[in-house]
């Protein structure tokens, strides 16, 4: 006797199978305090300015930026898998708390853009 399984049958059920199991996953939602942030944020100024709107050519604008992004490139920073000589030194006594912290702060500035006319 020849017996085939037969996936057709099955698509619908692992279909919603596949979506409950990513709706389920817990996600790295960053959730931290944007007045710390604030206060934490003032060793950043020299590059990224008062408002995270940067002034220097090598260095990025952190407003607005998505928290997620934020908090994944300092812990980068700290850990040296990304590599720049001032933000290694910078991130590296950073706890995770205060990156998340840093990460809202910047996240929750509002930052409005008008395309050229």
């Amino acid at each position: 006797m020849n017996r085939t399984f037969d996936f057709r049958l099955y698509r619908p059920l692992l279909l919603i199978t596949g979506l409950v199991l990513v709706v389920a996953l817990p996600t790295a939602a960053v959730v931290g305090d944007a007045a710390a942030g604030k206060t934490k944020a003032k060793a950043c100024v020299t590059c990224h300015g008062l408002d995270g709107i940067s002034r220097m050519p090598d260095a990025p604008n952190l407003s607005g930026q998505i928290p997620e992004y934020l908090a994944l490139q300092l812990r980068a920073y700290k850990s040296g898998e990304r590599r720049h000589p001032v933000m290694n030194v910078i991130a590296k006594p950073l706890s995770d708390e205060d990156i998340d912290d840093l990460a809202t702060w910047y996240s929750e500035i509002e930052v409005t853009v008008t395309p050229p006319q």
